[in-house]
């Protein structure tokens, strides 16, 4: 099993969903997160004056799959959250030793 987080924008959270909803994946966990990369935040202009906003709103997306799904999850996150600009955000891939549903305790495929 492996755990796949993503980081991208807010705007593209619903196209994301649909994308994974449509290519079978029936859970995932959201989370509102703030970060910088190569983007090094943005300017904004608030009653005349200027400041900088160094941490920029994300979002992180968190999948527990099979093996067998991460090059099609990777995918479909990666066509649906592309816009083509710095900040698109990034995707993690790391393995996932046990799960465990603890209303019923299952364990590992029977508990995704």
């Amino acid at each position: 099993m492996k755990k796949v987080e993503a980081i991208i924008r807010p705007f593209k959270l619903d196209e994301v969903k649909i994308a994974l909803v449509n290519a079978g994946i029936v859970g995932m966990t959201v989370s509102e997160v703030r970060g910088f990369g190569r983007q090094k935040g943005q300017t904004e202009r608030y009653r005349g004056s200027e400041y900088t906003v160094e941490f920029l709103q994300k979002l992180k997306l968190e999948i527990v799959i099979e093996d067998s799904q991460v090059d099609m999850v990777v995918e479909k996150l990666t066509a649906a959250a592309r816009t083509g600009e710095i900040g698109d955000g990034k995707i993690f891939v790391s393995p996932v030793d046990r799960i465990i549903r603890i209303r019923t305790g299952e364990q590992n495929l029977e508990a995704i």
